[in-house]
Order: C-alpha cells, then structure tokens, then sequence
C-alpha cells in the first residue's frame, strides 16, 4: 500500500480511470466493471478493479483540485505501476457556442496554478498524449458522438468575480472550458513517463450560468456517454 491508497500489490490495474467524485468512480465500477472489487476507502477516496471488454482496469477517484489528483497519480505511477491514465470530468464552457451535455478532448491545458514552478528554464506545457487522444477520437466517431478537440484551463479559483468577463479573456486565445485537475493530470503524466488523457462533459455555460441547465437525467445521460468513450478508449489503448 501507499501512504493514501490502501490497494495490496497487483490489485490495481495499469489502464485507470479518473472520476473526480469518489460517488462516481463507485457507480462506474458497479454498472460498467465486471466483478469490480474495492481496493481502496482511505479518505472516502474510492477506488476498484474490474474487468471491461478484457482488459483489467481500476477506476479510482482523484477528488477536487491540483494537488488532489497529483497525489493519486503519482502514488498510482510509483508505488503501483499504473501506466494510462483517462480522466472524466465535469467543466463550464468557456466558449460561448458550447451547451451543457456537450463532450470536449482536452488536447492541453493552460493553467491559473504555480504547482509547475520547478526548476526549468522556462515554462512547461502539460498537453495530452497523442496516442489516446487518437484511439479516443476515432471511437467518439465509431459512437456517433459530437467531440470538440482543443485546449483548456484548469483553474485554481472555482468563484470568480464577473465569469463572463473572466471567460473571455480565456476564450480569445482558444481555451475551450474550464476545470480543476487537468494540469495535475498531465504534469505528472510528463515527470512519470506515462500516457494520460482527459475527457469533459460541459455541465455550465459561463456566459449563461441561468440557462441550459442539465436535468439530472441529462446529466445521467452524458456522463454516461463520457464514462463509456473513457473505458473503450484505455481498453483498446
């Protein structure tokens, strides 16, 4: 075991996948694994291994913010083994035209956060793997679903003063949408040596947070979509 996660040896699989919410990654190892088994409660951080279309995979939960993910990553890389990682997560659009429900491939991530202040003559770019962005886009298309591709910012500041203003300034140089974990996702990812990508569902319009709301069974729905294109691209990667 490692100092947060309490999974023995050989119990976590190198393919993971990476809910945010530990509820979530409980739900995915129930309804998508088969004979998903617990492997780890420390925290209320939960986490399992199962089997999806033959491959073995743990779905094991990040919780909120930078340093959060960094943590279950970079124990996962070390202490376990893991080698592809695929987060799944919720974002607010930071392009206007983006609607709740709507999917995003997160090709790289700019960043509020200084946690990339090491000693580099310069500033690093944490971006996704090539491979996985590929197999995941080609299954999206398999799939039928709708998968915009681009950069996003991961943000260290949940409540911002003016969100529509904020946006903006992000929106003209490209930035897609907004989370918390992606620069933690592939700094780490970049110091292990291991393959990561992420996959968003929009769940906000920052433009319109009064608007378009998804139902709960809306939101059901896409995160499922989300959840599945996750799983089919580490089991074909």
């Amino acid at each position: 075991m490692s100092t947060h996660i309490s999974a023995a040896p050989g119990q976590i699989a190198p393919r993971v996948l990476m809910p945010g919410d530990p509820l979530r990654a409980k739900y995915i190892g129930e309804k998508f694994l088969t004979d998903p088994v617990c492997i780890n409660e420390i925290r209320g951080m939960y986490g399992c291994t199962g089997e999806y279309k033959g491959q073995k995979i743990t779905v094991m939960a990040s919780g909120m913010g930078t340093p959060s993910i960094m943590i279950y990553m970079t124990e996962l890389c070390r202490d376990y083994g893991a080698k592809k990682f695929v987060r799944i997560g919720t974002c607010g659009a930071v392009r206007e035209s983006l609607k709740p429900g709507d999917l995003i491939l997160s090709t790289a991530t700019s960043t509020t956060s200084g946690i990339n202040l090491y000693d580099l003559p310069g500033s690093f770019a944490p971006a996704a793997d090539f491979a996985l962005a590929r197999t995941a886009w080609e299954q999206a298309e398999k799939a039928g679903l709708k998968l915009e591709a681009g950069t996003t910012l991961c943000n260290d500041h949940f409540y911002v003063e003016d969100k529509p203003a904020y946006s903006r300034r992000w929106e003209k140089w490209g930035i897609l949408a907004s989370e918390q974990e992606g620069v933690g996702l592939y700094s780490v990812a970049a110091r292990e040596g291991v393959q990561a990508l992420m996959l968003l569902t929009v769940v906000a319009n920052l433009y319109h947070p009064e608007e378009h709301v998804l139902t709960p069974q809306e939101r059901e729905r896409g995160l499922d979509r989300m959840i599945q294109l996750g799983l089919d691209t580490l089991a074909l990667s």
